[in-house]
């Protein structure tokens, strides 16, 4: 399969899928229905009855509708309706990406700082799979401090991928959000993927991926106040998303109550303090 995926034009690729999603037509609500059918999608969650989408591009990046997602009376919740992947102790600046495949922590999000914030507190790894709804929340309240953008390839993110492709998540595009908190930092990564036509953010509409653009670092002056549950960013296609948390962090919770490759839903706990 990497003899066959890597000789694929993959970026070049993503985009025309990206396009060929967002093509508008009196098709569009059977094939919303076709694609609902097919991935088991629940389309009574959805803010919208099929006809109110334009494209399938739109329904893939869907809200769901109010109350969908109940959120937890916890100090932080999962981000993403998702599978866990990994998850563990950020140890000596190094994340697991599956058994017999590590990366590196400040490759990850090309923070200076990194390994002072992160190092020795938890990661968790969530991946969307098509049926999965694809915003991405605030896994707790705090200010949103920088963006960085950092190109890069779009390999697929699925488990074969992880297991067999090396430092994938330090190969593919991604998006790195830090948001302040009163224990410390917690950086959400968003990763890019094959035929992920854009990850969008609603703080920063002038952030572009997936454009052949460099990569970029924004500080915000004034830190951007964001509450747990709220909607942090969207996956025009699916993807993973890596959660970073400060080692203060895990001094209040010794250890995660998660369960490698459990079923997630955004809002529900993830830990309390």
């Amino acid at each position: 399969m990497t003899f066959i995926v890597k000789f694929l034009p993959r970026k070049w690729m993503s985009r025309q899928i990206g396009r060929l999603v967002n093509i508008k037509g009196p098709w569009t609500p059977w094939l919303i229905k076709a694609f609902a059918w097919f991935y088991s999608i629940n389309l009574a969650e959805a803010e919208h009855p099929v006809a109110g989408y334009a494209c399938l591009g739109d329904f893939f990046a869907r809200k769901l509708r109010a109350g969908a997602r109940p959120l937890a009376d916890s100090w932080a919740v999962h981000p993403a309706d998702s599978r866990i992947s990994e998850f563990g102790i950020i140890d000596r600046g190094t994340l697991i990406q599956a058994k017999g495949q590590n990366y590196g922590l400040v490759p990850l999000i090309e923070e200076p700082a990194a390994f002072a914030k992160y190092d020795q507190g938890y990661f968790v790894t969530y991946y969307l799979c098509p049926t999965d709804y694809h915003r991405v929340h605030a896994p707790v309240s705090g200010f949103i401090r920088s963006v960085t953008y950092i190109p890069g390839d779009l390999w697929p993110v699925n488990s074969w991928s992880t297991q067999n492709v090396p430092k994938l998540f330090t190969t593919n595009e991604r998006v790195y959000v830090e948001i302040a908190t009163e224990y410390g930092p917690v950086g959400v990564v968003f990763v890019g993927a094959t035929n992920v036509g854009s990850i969008v953010l609603p703080f920063a509409l002038d952030l572009q991926t997936n454009q052949q653009k460099k990569a970029s670092r924004t500080v915000f002056e004034i830190p951007v106040e964001v509450a747990k549950g709220s909607e942090l960013g969207t996956f025009r296609m699916g993807s993973t998303v890596v959660l970073l948390m400060s080692p203060e962090i895990r001094a209040k919770i010794p250890s995660l109550s998660v369960k490698k490759g459990s079923a997630v839903r955004v809002g529900t706990a993830l830990l309390s303090i």
